[in-house]
């Protein structure tokens, strides 16, 4: 049985247009940014919050990922990481969650991998912890953070490879 050829010219007609319509089926790039926490206020010595100018840059922090599949946030158990976290994951309609600030950093990065193979991973942690986990992610070495240092930003992005990128910016 054979259709006409009016309706079998617009038959195909429409599936071309459909398949040219259609987005194409690509992957998500993987990515973890890795930050220290905020600037955090003098109300608690064993476990402060963030300052005014923290709560500013946790803003800026989800402002900056606003265009991205942001499909994790991690933060340690203390409220400075947790506050820095919280304006991204909200934005992006996920949990922080938490992981062991004392974990090997080889470990966490391990597990990072195998949970996130495609999407943007944001990571917060400590000024001791973020360059650990970043190198162990990049194996790759990265300069230590000092003590004041509240505004850079790691950026490790994965090719189909696996092969990593890291680039450092400033919020």
């Amino acid at each position: 049985m054979s259709l006409p050829k009016t309706l079998s010219t617009l038959l195909a007609v429409w599936l071309l247009a459909a398949c040219a319509s259609a987005p194409p089926q690509t992957a998500t790039a993987l990515e973890f940014v890795l930050v220290r926490h905020a600037e955090k206020a003098n109300d608690d010595p064993r476990d402060p919050s963030l300052s005014p100018d923290g709560l500013a840059r946790a803003q800026r922090l989800a402002d900056s990922l606003a265009g991205q599949d942001v499909f994790a946030v991690y933060a340690t158990d203390y409220r400075r990481t947790r506050d820095t976290a919280t304006p991204t994951a909200a934005a992006h309609a996920t949990a922080v969650t938490v992981y062991d600030a004392k974990r090997p950093a080889a470990e966490f990065a391990a597990q990072l991998r195998a949970r996130h193979p495609t999407g943007t991973v944001l990571v917060v942690g400590h000024s001791n912890t973020v360059p650990e986990i970043a190198a162990a992610l990049c194996a790759c070495t990265v300069a230590p953070m000092a003590e004041s240092e509240f505004d850079r930003r790691i950026a490790i992005v994965f090719d189909a490879q696996g092969h990593a990128r890291v680039s450092e910016t400033r919020y």
